[in-house]
């Protein structure tokens, strides 16, 4: 289980957003599971993104009109007959508040309404629902999340990225019409989280070291990469010629069993190997010394044994390591500050 309190944590540092003013004491805060926590999110967030006024987007209209505007449809004019009540149908844009990242606001808010969240936050979001009353209602489920965010509109990232997480998080039953929660952190979704929350907290907490998700290139002896998969890494640190990668891992169960026989996973020590040599081969073009380790860190479950060990494969050291979420945040922090620390310190003294 992890405490609703580390999750809050876990998305400030995944959307530096919440790392202001605005947000902070929600960290101090008791809620009773995470649709709340999300609700109080939004409202404040949705709040301050009225202070700074809601994004505005030229959107395409088309209508019959007393006062022409814009572009006169005559076609369409003479087929409905618009004429004949002294109108013509026109096709003009206008600057609105109707855009799609506000249909998806207004949609969440009133999903979280509808759903089972505290009565003082269900108030407080519908205090917000007449700032979007020009703003149409959208179907979320049929959604498409990918957009693209510029400086215009990057306040509404995280506003966006927690709409998503709501969505996916509140589901409607067949029997009363009413919202309840179901598996709201899946391991897919917390997998994401969990990822996003290790490599910003090395960035923000380590200026030191070099923290990026960066694509590794296939060391090929003909430069014929055709139809080989892309390695894209979790989280790599890195300090000068000296680099961790990091595997995150979000598992039920992180060990596999074969008869009595508890491993860490096959798969998951096959790819960080091909990481970790694939990109030593990318350093080794020099004679300046050098280091490539690789670790898999899981989230920590309840099971008995839990996966830690160090391994020396081909030249590289390989770890499985696990990250106990089930602590007060400040013994998360010192985990990670511990792999960081150690790793490099380590690493500094051999080279």
């Amino acid at each position: 289980m992890i405490r609703i309190q580390n999750i809050y944590h876990m998305l400030a540092y995944a959307f530096q957003t919440l790392q202001g003013q605005g947000y902070r004491d929600i960290g101090t805060e008791e809620f009773g599971n995470t649709a709340d926590l999300l609700a109080e999110i939004l409202a404040r967030g949705v709040s301050l993104q009225l202070k700074r006024g809601l994004g505005r987007e030229y959107v395409d209209r088309e209508e019959a009109l007393s006062s022409p505007r814009g572009k006169i449809e005559l076609s369409e004019s003479l087929k409905t007959r618009s004429i004949l009540r002294r109108q013509l149908v026109c096709s003009y844009d206008e600057f609105s508040t109707d855009t799609r990242m506000n249909r998806i606001l207004k949609a969440t808010i009133m999903l979280l309404i509808r759903s089972d969240i505290d009565k003082a936050r269900k108030k407080a979001l519908r205090r917000l629902l007449p700032y979007f009353a020009d703003v149409d209602d959208v179907d979320l489920v049929h959604e498409d999340w990918h957009m693209r965010f510029d400086r215009n509109n990057q306040t509404y990232r995280m506003l966006i990225n927690v709409c998503w997480l709501v969505v996916k998080g509140l589901l409607q039953t067949q029997e009363d019409g009413s919202l309840r929660m179901v598996d709201f952190l899946d391991e897919q979704r917390m997998s994401h989280l969990y990822e996003k929350f290790i490599l910003e907290y090395y960035r923000r907490e380590h200026p030191e070291l070099s923290a990026g998700a960066p694509y590794i290139s296939w060391a090929l002896d003909d430069g014929f990469d055709d139809m080989l998969p892309t390695m894209h890494t979790d989280i790599t640190l890195a300090q000068g010629r000296t680099v961790l990668i990091i595997d995150a891992k979000y598992y039920s169960r992180t060990m596999q069993q074969q008869f009595d026989k508890r491993s860490a996973h096959s798969g998951n020590l096959y790819q960080i190997f091909t990481y970790v040599k694939n990109k030593e081969a990318g350093l080794a073009d020099t004679t300046e010394p050098h280091g490539v380790s690789g670790m898999l860190l899981y989230a920590k479950t309840d099971e008995e044994i839990q996966p830690d060990g160090v391994y020396q494969m081909s030249g590289n050291q390989i770890s499985v390591r696990t990250l106990d979420l089930n602590q007060p945040f400040e013994t998360i922090c010192s985990q990670l500050d511990e792999i960081a620390e150690a790793h490099f310190s380590k690493e500094a003294a051999h080279v």
